[in-house]
């Protein structure tokens, strides 16, 4: 017969463990939601703030948002109900959406590590070249990135058959579970994925790269210390957050498949898409100067 639904197998079978976990992941979500929307609210609120570094930051925060929202609430829902049985329908979407956010949010990393570059390489120059047209259409490419990625992949999806085993053996619907499942030739599923997936993060990483080389290379010819340190702090949150994103995506996808399991790729996944919106704004929030002054701001007007 027709597979109409999937079993999330969840991170744990342990009952005690569940009112824990719920507890647990509750509050991170919680903490991810009041950050990140909070960030936004103090960016839109604050006039310092309405520059394109904090255009770009808005982003990250609401891309944030919405790709921990895929997965969070059903996996807060799992811990508390005895089946965890998701719809054909829902697993599709609920990765195609995930796709878009986190493609939207690979994209804009970049986008955010060259207006650095810009800013510190060409400081005369910055107004010119970051308009708000060139935020908006960068923004929007993006965005539109995304789409074209989840797209791909999800219309390639909807064509394998899933006629035997219905159970995932994850939290949330990932392609890599699906593809195992399924009762088809996955191989195309397989190649696009691995076309699609080196092509955005490798393109996307390289811009960082080149961006970051010409960074250190810029701020070295300051002749002042505090000059470097200056445009070295400028860098450091957006550094941290792309350290932990690509980290944890170059861990997942590029070690030998030798080293795979099914815990360590658990441990990865709760990082990857439940940690990491929760630490954006925290990292932006503590390590910058502008942002704590404008959130002192806001809460004295409270």
């Amino acid at each position: 017969t027709t597979v109409t639904k999937f079993i999330l197998v969840g991170l744990t079978d342990r009952v005690e463990l569940q009112v824990p976990l719920f507890v647990t992941f509750f509050l991170i979500y919680l903490i991810t939601l009041l950050g990140n929307i909070g960030m936004i609210l103090v960016i839109q609120i604050d006039p310092q703030l309405h520059t394109p570094m904090y255009f770009f930051l808005s982003n990250l925060s609401f891309l944030d948002v919405c790709y921990s929202s895929t997965i969070a609430p059903n996996m807060l829902v799992n811990f508390l109900v005895e089946s965890k049985a998701i719809s054909y329908s829902g697993c599709i979407t609920q990765y195609g959406f995930f796709v878009v956010f986190v493609t939207a949010e690979i994209f804009l990393l970049a986008v955010m590590a060259y207006d650095r570059y810009v800013a510190i390489c060409n400081p005369l120059l910055y107004t010119v070249t970051m308009t708000k047209r060139v935020c908006i259409t960068l923004v929007v490419g993006s965005y539109f990135s995304g789409l074209i990625n989840s797209l791909i992949n999800t219309s390639s999806l909807q064509r394998l058959s899933f006629c035997d085993s219905n159970v995932i053996n994850n939290f949330y619907c990932d392609l890599t579970s699906l593809l195992k499942l399924s009762c088809s030739d996955v191989s195309v599923n397989e190649r696009l994925l691995f076309t699609c997936g080196s092509l955005f993060e490798m393109s996307t990483f390289l811009i960082i790269i080149i961006s970051y080389i010409l960074i250190v290379i810029a701020v070295l010819r300051i002749r002042s210390v505090q000059g470097r340190r200056k445009a070295f702090a400028t860098c450091a949150s957006h550094l941290t957050a792309v350290t932990m994103f690509h980290g944890t995506i170059f861990f997942m996808y590029l070690r030998p498949s030798a080293s795979y399991s099914l815990d360590t790729d658990q441990i990865a996944s709760v990082f990857y898409t439940i940690v990491i919106p929760m630490l954006n704004p925290l990292i932006y929030s503590l390590r910058n100067r502008d942002v704590k002054c404008a959130v002192r701001k806001v809460l004295s007007r409270k």
